[in-house]
């Protein structure tokens, strides 16, 4: 940490990077921008993921805004996530200010239809577990030439982590896209050609599985 500026300074130069960061998304979304700020949501991740590792140090109140500065940033964090998600892979938008009643109405019905939809993939009876049959999948040799099958992948991703509710700690298009390029990677350098990705619902929870397609 640069000793020319004090912890004070830097939580104050964190908390107005967070107000541009959020101003930028906002021109990026309304289309005043063509790509996201990742330039500046760079150097917030960075001075976030610097106190989290010195928390130890800050006096309590420092602590106590930091971490309000931090949940503050999670939140918005949140919402950009699920704003990029509907921007990049055409997801039908909804109403971020909607009550969640609203919100477990429209799952609620999701999930109706999928049941409709995909008769097979619940068992028989009252609380039966859920687990679908024929699960998404795509092989990957180059995710980079292969851009399109990535996002599609992403997109079932999301479709069956909001069909069970799964919603924290989805990752973002971006972060996806380098999980897929490094693990394609790992495992063509075991001899595949190509890595076949799935996605299913096992248990009531979403499973991203990857095997060489040899």
């Amino acid at each position: 940490m640069p000793p020319t500026a004090s912890i004070d300074d830097e939580l104050s130069q964190l908390e107005r990077d967070i107000r541009t960061l959020k101003i930028e998304y906002e021109q990026y979304f309304g289309g005043g921008r063509k790509r996201p700020p990742t330039d500046t949501q760079w150097r917030v991740e960075t001075m976030v993921r610097r106190y989290n590792e010195r928390i130890g140090e800050l006096k309590f109140g420092q602590r106590f805004r930091f971490n309000n500065l931090a949940q503050t940033y999670a939140k918005y964090c949140d919402m950009w996530r699920k704003k990029t998600v509907q921007k990049e892979t055409g997801i039908e938008q909804h109403h971020f200010g909607a009550a969640a009643k609203a919100i477990e109405a429209e799952r609620a019905r999701a999930a109706a239809e999928y049941a409709t939809a995909h008769p097979e993939s619940h068992g028989n009876g009252k609380g039966a577990t859920k687990t679908v049959e024929k699960p998404f999948a795509a092989s990957i040799s180059d995710p980079e030439r292969e851009a399109e099958k990535v996002r599609l992948l992403y997109k079932k991703l999301i479709e069956a982590r909001d069909l069970t509710g799964e919603s924290a700690g989805t990752p973002s298009l971006r972060d996806f896209e380098r999980f897929v390029k490094q693990k394609t990677q790992i495992l063509r350098e075991k001899g595949g050609r190509e890595v076949e990705y799935t996605v299913s619902v096992e248990g009531g929870r979403v499973k991203l599985k990857a095997r060489v397609a040899r």
